[in-house]
């Protein structure tokens, strides 16, 4: 079986880590530098740096603070929110991210995936989905879970895959920060969606999760989580160790 992947996600909205449930309610956390360097230190395996509210409020992603926390990791790292144009590719990664993670900007302008991927390779593009349940059917939801794209679920995917997205992270909305698990049947139908690696978001509670969802779902690449590592309820190294 191919090594699977912890990734703690650092959400950030006016320079600190926050988070909530089911994209609501959100509560300050720490500073994203600090949680960002305990991360690298503790073994996770890459590090991913949301911007969460750069596209709902129709701003770039801040910079200065994105540019601290990447000189304290040398983990893959990983930054989205904001993005909308290759300028602001450029920008992320001149900052210091090895990969973009697309979610509003590729809904809006799906070149954006390709021409990306075209002058960084596709293993920098990250396609970011987040989806929920809406009278039976996944729909795809834009500006931080706030509006219901209409798009069809499985077609979006695969078309991000065809145009050179490198990585899929799925984020399920009903899920997040429920700590009930992930979504397993979502989830499973993205793997008989699409061929590139899969990183499940929203829902993991607990370390049973994590072996739960890749025994169901071996091609599963990689497993997301924020709350339960920002407030100790899992460490990565127990983790690791339970999931070897």
């Amino acid at each position: 079986m191919t090594t699977k992947r912890i990734i703690p996600c650092l959400d950030v909205k006016d320079g600190r880590v926050v988070k909530g449930v089911r994209f609501e309610g959100l509560r300050e956390v720490a500073s994203p530098v600090e949680l960002g360097k305990l991360y690298n230190d503790s073994g996770a395996d890459e590090l991913v740096f949301y911007d969460i509210t750069a596209s709902s409020d129709g701003r770039k992603i801040f910079t200065d603070i994105l540019k601290q926390v990447a000189e304290h990791v040398t983990i893959p790292f990983t930054v989205g929110g904001g993005i909308s144009t290759l300028e602001d590719v450029d920008n992320v990664i001149a900052c210091g991210a090895d990969k973009v993670s697309i979610n509003t900007g590729a809904l809006r302008n799906p070149a954006l995936i390709s021409d990306t991927a075209r002058k960084y390779g596709s293993g920098a593009v990250v396609l970011a989905v987040d989806v929920k349940l809406v009278n039976g059917e996944y729909r795809v939801f834009l500006r931080g879970g706030r509006e219901d794209s209409g798009l069809d679920f499985v077609e979006w995917i695969k078309r991000g895959e065809d145009l050179g997205a490198g990585e899929l992270v799925v984020n399920s909305i009903d899920a997040d920060g429920v700590k009930g698990g992930f979504d397993l049947p979502m989830l499973k139908v993205v793997c008989d969606a699409v061929s590139i690696p899969v990183i499940a978001s929203g829902g993991a509670g607990c370390i049973n999760d994590f072996i739960v969802l890749f025994e169901t779902l071996p091609k599963i690449s990689a497993g997301l989580a924020a709350s339960i590592f920002h407030f100790g309820e899992v460490k990565i190294p127990d983790l690791k160790q339970a999931l070897r």
